[in-house]
């Protein structure tokens, strides 16, 4: 293992990619490349740093549990620092990426243990002239953030990013129509999770469309399938719709709504949740940028994110970051947010309960 890391940290070089500044990227860090023959290696890493700190100062140190970036108050520590190895070749592709940090603790706590630090293991075979076959385990093809800090506009995740899959395992077929239109089709083990569920025997499936054009990006994403045990299924339907508008040079738009149902327990019904994001970013220079975020999530029925509260988790956020780029690789993001909730849901210090919950962050991230 030590030997592998250190490999990738020698082998990463100075031959970097350059980011558009109102884009958006699942998973667009910069690389370094060896040519070998016919197979392209390509190096690559991520590493970020925060110190957050909550009015409310929890006990426990640990924000509320729907948050599994950044989730730690009033500490220095590491969100997410990843390793990834990538080989390429005309019919065959692989990707190997290990990774550490408070994001990994609280997004694969139910993950065996010898699974929690793979970020991304996969395979993939080309079937015929843009269309391949990937295994393993993969970046989730549903929503506009990745865990990957620099490449997103807003320092903390959306309450939406936290709480759909960011990973997931199995099977993905991706279609690449031509310059503009892409589809993909999946199957998969389930939400977010590389090791089935216990009881469960079903496998979950999804696809996605997008659109990608110089001044926008449409994308749609969908989910089907049961995440409880065979013996009380429960199928759960979701659907996520974004888009990414670059407006001006200078500004751009990032909006995306998501919408899911799952039977009740009794199977008589569905439950359903709810949540639209909105987000702008302008660029003042190759160095400044100021971004904004608004998000309400419903879920009443605790389908998603329990409360125990009779109105359930109905909560508006917004907040603002400024971000500092010294070098292209590197920034400096500080970002102050608010959550309203319309239940008493956020324990203070003093173990009152409120329905505000108001937080700083500020982090220090790179992509190389």
């Amino acid at each position: 293992m030590k030997t592998f890391l250190l490999s990738i940290l020698l082998c990463t070089s100075a031959y970097l990619m350059a980011q558009d500044s109102t884009a958006v990227n699942k998973d667009s860090t910069a690389f370094g490349t060896i040519q070998l023959n016919n197979v392209k290696l390509t190096f690559s890493g991520a590493v970020d740093v925060f110190y957050a700190f909550d009015v409310n100062q929890p006990a426990d140190k640990t924000r509320p549990g729907f948050m599994y970036s950044y989730n730690r108050h009033n500490e220095f520590n590491v969100n997410f620092a990843m390793l990834r190895a990538k080989m390429e070749h005309d019919r065959v592709r692989a990707s190997v990426a290990l990774m550490a940090g408070t994001y990994a603790n609280a997004n694969l706590a139910a993950e065996p243990a010898t699974l929690r630090h793979i970020y991304e293991a996969n395979v993939g075979v080309r079937l015929a002239k843009g269309l391949w076959a990937d295994a393993g385990i993969f970046a989730s093809h549903i929503g506009f953030e990745s865990a990957i800090g620099k490449d997103s506009w807003n320092l903390t995740r959306s309450i939406t990013a936290d709480n759909t899959p960011y990973y997931l395992s199995g099977l993905k077929l991706t279609w690449a129509i031509n310059d503009h239109w892409t589809v993909a089709g999946l199957v998969t083990n389930g939400w977010q999770n590389i090791q089935e569920t216990a009881g469960n025997s079903n496998k979950a499936a999804g696809m996605q469309v997008t659109y990608a054009g110089n001044k926008a990006t449409l994308n749609y994403s969908n989910f089907i399938g049961n995440e409880k045990p065979d013996t009380a299924k429960q199928y759960r339907i979701f659907h996520n719709l974004y888009g990414i508008f670059k407006l001006t040079p200078k500004l751009g738009l990032t909006a995306g709504m998501d919408f899911g149902m799952q039977q009740t327990p009794e199977q008589d019904g569905y439950d359903i949740w709810y949540n639209p994001t909105l987000i702008m970013r302008y660029t003042f220079t190759d160095k400044w940028a100021l971004a904004a975020r608004s998000e309400y999530y419903h879920d009443k029925n605790g389908v998603i994110i329990g409360t125990g509260t009779s109105n359930g988790f109905q909560t508006f956020g917004a907040s603002i970051n400024l971000d500092y780029s010294p070098i292209q690789y590197v920034m400096v993001r500080i970002e102050s947010r608010l959550l309203k909730s319309k239940d008493e849901i956020f324990t203070w210090k003093d173990g009152s309960s409120n329905n505000l919950y108001p937080g700083f962050t500020a982090a220090i991230m790179a992509a190389f």
